[in-house]
């Protein structure tokens, strides 16, 4: 009982602490939205999961496709074309135009609206619909976030998983699992599903 009163005299100086640090952050920088936090592991998901591993609840992913996408943005990456639009990456394949999770390593010049300046380890993430880029030079990069940060939504289109018995959350294969922080539900990182 002395060691949970411990603990949980801890976390509150600390979440008071990176609260403090959070509400002058946000006031420097109205743009985007900047969240420190710290959050206890219930997690028993490695750093890297292999796909073999990842039971989908919906057997089929739902595949979201339209035939046009109006005011698009064209952004060419490596030889390929990329479509922006509706804070969606599109692919163009077989006439119609698929919804898509941009690679790690993607790079754009600026980001889309409404990202979200998250804050892990002493470095700036932005959050944009489940996608983290991290600015790099004159432009912002695809990457994979560092597992323990936090986030307090996730798209629409995630999809509930199971690994080994526990139930977690996948998004560009960045698996999540709900945690409160000051009491408030969120989500942190707890995987990278690798595929085989």
């Amino acid at each position: 009982m002395k060691t949970f009163i411990k603990v949980y005299a801890m976390s509150s100086l600390l979440l008071m602490a990176f609260t403090t640090q959070v509400s002058a952050q946000t006031k420097r920088n109205q743009k985007t939205k900047t969240v420190a936090t710290t959050t206890t592991k219930k997690s028993k998901v490695n750093r890297r999961v292999s796909s073999t591993k990842v039971t989908y609840k919906t057997p089929k992913r739902k595949v979201t496709s339209v035939r046009t996408v109006p005011n698009r943005t064209v952004i060419k990456y490596r030889n390929q074309n990329y479509y922006y639009a509706n804070n969606k990456y599109y692919t163009y394949s077989r006439g119609r135009y698929i919804v898509i999770a941009p690679k790690i390593g993607f790079r754009i010049k600026t980001l889309p609206p409404k990202s979200k300046r998250v804050r892990y380890n002493n470095r700036d993430y932005f959050n944009v619909q489940g996608i983290f880029y991290v600015q790099s030079n004159n432009e912002y990069e695809v990457v994979e976030p560092e597992i323990g940060t936090v986030v307090y939504e996730l798209p629409e289109d995630y999809e509930k998983v199971t690994i080994d018995g526990l139930n977690y959350y996948e998004y560009a294969n960045i698996l999540y699992e709900k945690v409160q922080v000051d009491g408030t539900r969120a989500y942190e990182v707890v995987g990278i599903i690798e595929i085989d």
